[in-house]
């Protein structure tokens, strides 16, 4: 199994990382994708990959960071290019929902993240809540330019699952589709293909059923899968195999 967003730079996961990164290989995960927030973030994401073979991270600044932590397509990319185990760029996008940033500051600092990736060729991992209108009209400006796109802990429609699969979009299962009050969501990821599907802790947040309202972690994933494979009517060994390839394909592995 792949954890393709988590934030190991985060408590209770850091300091206790060792125990961690134990437990997900003894739950089978081969490797773990640590997601980058701010700029405090990413220093201690680059100590984590350095010092662990199956982490890897990416780089980028969380929408509700905008404001204090801006950003231009140039410094992003003197970041990440000497850096091999920086594999995305984000977590970017837009969250009208809290806007602990204005809008503005938002989606400039967004469409900075796109240009970006569009420019390394590498995969840019979205964040939307209350956003799905303006979110698709700016990743539309880009179509020509085959961004590679992650729908982090995918909670959105039907109807946006069909307009992004024009740009051969990814979405990212959490926690989320094991809540027993997350029908509509599971219904959602019925109709998503299993070649354009991942699976993520979005760890410490959003622990999955049995363990939810825990601090979550990356050995957690493993309900995730489980469920996301009940909901696809596949094995779970079938739905590891196959989400295990598909991020080793977006992230050229």
């Amino acid at each position: 199994m792949i954890d393709s967003h988590c934030h190991l730079d985060q408590e209770p996961l850091f300091s206790n990382l060792e125990n961690v990164l134990n437990r997900s290989k003894s739950a089978g995960i081969t490797k773990i994708l640590t997601i980058c927030t701010t700029f405090n973030s990413y220093i201690n994401i680059k100590k984590i990959i350095n010092s662990h073979d199956m982490v890897y991270g990416t780089y980028g600044i969380h929408p509700h960071e905008s404001k204090t932590n801006k950003v231009n397509v140039d410094q992003i990319i003197k970041e990440i290019k000497n850096e091999q185990k920086i594999i995305g760029i984000g977590e970017t996008g837009l969250d009208f929902f809290y806007n602990h940033s204005d809008k503005d500051e938002q989606i400039d600092s967004f469409e900075k993240h796109i240009e970006a990736s569009i420019k390394m060729n590498i995969p840019l991992i979205i964040h939307s809540r209350n956003a799905e209108k303006e979110m698709f009209e700016i990743l539309d400006n880009y179509k020509n330019f085959n961004p590679k796109i992650l729908m982090h802990c995918f909670t959105g429609s039907n109807e946006l699952v069909k307009k992004l699969l024009k740009f051969n979009t990814f979405f990212s299962a959490s926690g989320i589709i094991t809540f027993k009050k997350s029908i509509e969501l599971q219904d959602t990821f019925k109709s998503i293909p299993l070649d354009n599907l991942l699976i993520e802790t979005d760890s410490p947040y959003l622990a999955p059923e049995p363990n939810r309202g825990k601090k979550n972690e990356p050995s957690f994933i493993q309900y995730t899968s489980k469920k996301l494979a009940e909901i696809k009517s596949v094995s779970n060994e079938e739905l590891v195999s196959i989400t295990t390839l598909n991020f080793n394909r977006l992230f050229n592995f």
